[in-house]
């Protein structure tokens, strides 16, 4: 694509937004009015009522409004009528700091009326308590999360390692990807080819099937846009007690975002290296008077090349979403994902020696033909409704159905190192895969409540899920490459030109996947003396795989498909002692039924499912007023019947395999001191294949650091002559990781420094905000991950920029 499609694009998307934000601004500019009913009391407890109407914040210094009597309220107004009447004789006057953040300020030569306080000459201010959803907050740090439990349980009375990254961090870092985000978590590491999103958490890696996770419900060969992330919840170990079969290194859950009954309208152009421009939108509020009716709608446009030669990418995203709440307790969404991604095929760098190849990361080793392209095609349906019996108790129901259509041209990949003997060729392999969909439908129903016996509080969950999902490829692999592919490539001076590509009658790779599961779970959460939480639960799972494959037709893979079936219950039991309401001591036992073996017995039959169990104990602090979070965790996870080679019937695998991973995570997120917000991470882990018949016993696990860590910090300048400037950094430290699980060649250890600079303006009730980060400042040669436990390295990209400009009503 050239650089002016690239420019006539980004023009194009910029009027597109603008068009369909037009409305929302002519929206924005009329006064709504809203019911409201606030008995005569204290300034202080009238605005707090007046925040939960209008979701404004209001800001004053101290107590100042608890002395301040506050009229009766109720009735028909707009915001800026009923806060003109609560602030009636108060002396106090206001302005709007931004267009959700109210300042009160005192009225030059005012009289209060007789007995009320006679407040100083002086600006008032104070700090805001922001909704976690609210599209404003700053914060880092966030009390709750419900992945881990399926219950709003606060994450000091979880007794299991979770970090929640909100979309203030994915901000200020600029990060278009959850793996740019998930690089603020401990031991968590992105282990799969540029088109998944798939992950290894404590060691154990998915193949991006099982890891990330949508709103409670299991997605498979996903790329998750982040226009419409709300946050991420990270979940560390085995899932299983409550989501079924999954690999136990633990979950990402992608929390999507919610309508709102505030109108908020945001519109940002991102512009970097590579020629990147990228143009996102999100427009949210209500459609009837009465708020009961909500829409959202968030856009992405991108297009931009890549640091390695002769790559681009182009994606287009739109998700709306709909909200109805007929009453206070009955709540019914829908959402709709659409996303199309084309990109050039690329699967990474040759491995000399036991080394990544001594060559530029910007190489392509690709064939530089106009044919070579990978296109993701996805289409995301999602319905969820719930209602609120009473207080205690709640039901909630999800579904999801998912379509991904993924075409890969001319995928080449190196299928071992460089050649030892001339040190400069190797021999690479080809595949076409222009037929590969996939269809899900994923489906849960949970019912919790709350009740006391005995003097003991309970917080109890009883829920089931189902998942199905079929696949079906058609394609064409060539190993090595035919001669028409240039199989043998000079890694110092490779040759570009055009290849063919292969059509249906060269087809020689056909495979077939249909699996699914039901599974019924609970879960009780015990309470003494509002010191002690004790968690305990399990699940019940039935699942079901078929899987086939063909050389000759689709219909011979379908024929050829075999069965297995498991079933197996997943336990799980926790503990939390808070001796003092900072402190947190917990501990937790867990087994899983993990992934499915695709290896086949000598029977002919599939290996039944992997198993793991993990122990686990640490503590959490919540410090500052409860703004800074911390979580130290201390770890040993063992999965079994892990397929190893049969030694006595070669081409076959018995199920006698083990691999352990253990050791300490520490994660610390949230606000130190007005304005310093900071989010950091460090993982030792340690991993190794303790049973294994292929020559691996004993090795470590590719891709896998013994230690890790980040730090990343911002601030946002408090001096009011400097207020709006913020500046911040980070630095990521990567150790050496081994490329396969043979560990015949490793990766070197990087530090990699980041960097940012903003500028926050109020223009009316409007925020226009400009930003600029610089990715690895000190321009280092960065190698990501070792993708399919194989002989090819994935580069990071060298010092890049992007700036941005985001405006906010």
């Amino acid at each position: 694509m050239t650089s002016t499609d690239k420019g006539y694009g980004c023009r194009l998307t910029l009027l597109a937004a603008a068009s369909l934000l037009a409305p929302a601004i002519t929206v924005a500019a009329e006064q709504i009015v809203k019911p409201f009913s606030i008995p005569a009391q204290s300034l202080a407890g009238a605005l707090t009522r007046f925040s939960a109407v209008t979701g404004l914040q209001v800001l004053y210094e101290g107590d100042i409004a608890e002395q301040i009597k506050a009229p009766e309220l109720k009735g028909g107004y707009t915001d800026e009528q009923a806060l003109g009447r609560l602030l009636q004789g108060s002396g106090l006057n206001y302005r709007y700091s931004n267009g959700k953040t109210i300042t009160l300020e005192k009225v030059a030569d005012a009289e209060p009326k007789s007995g009320d306080t006679i407040l100083k000459t002086m600006t008032v201010t104070g700090n805001a308590s922001y909704a976690d959803n609210d599209p404003y907050n700053p914060n880092y740090n966030r009390t709750n999360a419900s992945t881990a439990t399926k219950t709003d349980t606060p994450i000091m009375e979880t007794p299991m390692s979770i970090q929640v990254i909100p979309k203030q961090v994915l901000k200020d870092q600029q990060a278009i990807r959850i793996k740019d985000a998930l690089k603020n978590v401990s031991g968590v590491f992105w282990a799969t080819d540029p088109m998944y999103e798939g992950f290894q958490m404590r060691g154990f890696v998915s193949d991006g099937a099982s890891t990330v996770y949508r709103n409670g419900l299991r997605l498979r060969r996903a790329q998750h846009e982040v226009a419409n992330l709300e946050q991420l919840e990270v979940v560390k170990g085995p899932a299983a007690a409550m989501y079924g079969r999954i690999e136990p290194g633990g979950l990402i859950n992608v929390v999507t975002k919610k309508p709102l009954d505030t109108p908020y309208y945001s519109l940002e152009q991102q512009f970097g290296s590579y020629d990147l421009y990228r143009t996102t939108a999100d427009a949210t509020g209500p459609i009837n008077k009465d708020r009961s009716l909500l829409y959202r709608l968030n856009l992405a446009y991108q297009n931009n090349n890549l640091f390695i030669d002769k790559m681009d990418q182009e994606r287009v995203f739109f998700a709306p979403s709909l909200s109805w709440k007929p009453s206070d307790r009955t709540e019914v969404n829908l959402n709709l994902e659409y996303q199309y991604d084309t990109r050039t095929s690329y699967n990474g760098l040759p491995v000399q020696g036991n080394r990544p190849a001594n060559v530029p990361v910007s190489r392509f080793y690709g064939f530089g033909s106009d044919n070579e392209t990978s296109v993701f095609d996805k289409l995301l349906i999602g319905f969820d409704w719930s209602h609120q019996f009473n207080d205690d108790w709640k039901i909630q129901h999800r579904f999801h159905y998912y379509n991904l259509d993924y075409q890969i041209n001319n995928s080449s990949f190196f299928n071992g190192p460089v050649n030892r003997v001339n040190n400069r060729t190797a021999t690479r392999s080809v595949t076409t895969r222009p037929i590969d969909v996939t269809d899900t439908y994923a489906t849960s129903i949970d019912l919790t409540g709350k009740f006391k016996v005995l003097g003991t509080q309970h917080q109890a969950l009883a829920g089931f899920d189902y998942f199905w999902e079929k696949a079906e490829s058609q394609g064409f692999t060539g190993n090595p490459a035919p001669a028409a592919y240039r199989p043998v490539v000079d890694i110092f001076n490779p040759v570009y030109g055009q290849v063919p590509l292969a059509t249906a009658n060269n087809f020689n790779r056909f495979s077939t996947l249909t699996q699914y599961w039901y599974g019924t779970y609970f879960q009780d959460q015990i309470t003494l003396f509002d010191k002690l939480h004790i968690m305990g639960g399990g699940r019940y799972d039935w699942a079901t795989r078929s899987s086939g494959s063909a050389t000759t037709s689709i219909e011979a893979a379908r024929n050829r498909e075999t069965e297995v079936q498991n079933d197996a219950f997943s336990p799980r039991v926790g503990l939390v002692y808070q001796p003092w309401p900072w402190l947190a001591l917990y501990g937790n036992y867990v087994e899983s039924l993990g992934g499915a073996n695709t290896a086949l017995a000598s029977s002919g039959k599939p290996l039944d499912a992997e198993t793991a169990q993990q122990h686990e104990v640490g503590f959490k602090t919540e410090l500052f007023d409860k703004k800074l979070l911390t979580t130290v965790a201390f770890y040993e996870l063992t999965k079994q019947n892990v397929a190893t080679a049969d030694p006595t019937n070669p081409g076959f695998s018995v199920q006698t395999g083990e691999a352990r991973s253990r050791g300490m995570e520490v994660d610390v997120s949230g606000q130190v001191t007005d304005g310093l917000n900071l989010i950091a991470s460090y993982a030792y882990t340690d991993t190794e294949i303790t049973k294994d018949n292929g020559g691996n016993q004993g090795h470590r696990f590719w891709n896998v650091p013994k230690n890790s860590g980040s730090f990343w910090a911002k601030y946002a300048v408090q001096e009011p002559s400097l207020r709006g400037l913020s500046f911040g950094a980070g630095t990521y430290l990567i150790g050496q990781r081994e490329g396969n699980n043979a560990n015949t060649w490793q990766m070197p250890g990087y530090v990699r420094v980041d960097a940012l600079l903003g500028y926050t303006l109020d223009v009316g009730r409007s925020k226009v905000t400009t930003q600029l980060n610089v990715n690895n400042l000190l321009d280092k040669t960065i190698y990501e991950t070792s993708a399919f436990d194989g002989f090819l390295a994935q580069p990071g990209a060298p010092r890049t920029f992007m700036g941005s400009i985001r405006v906010e009503f």
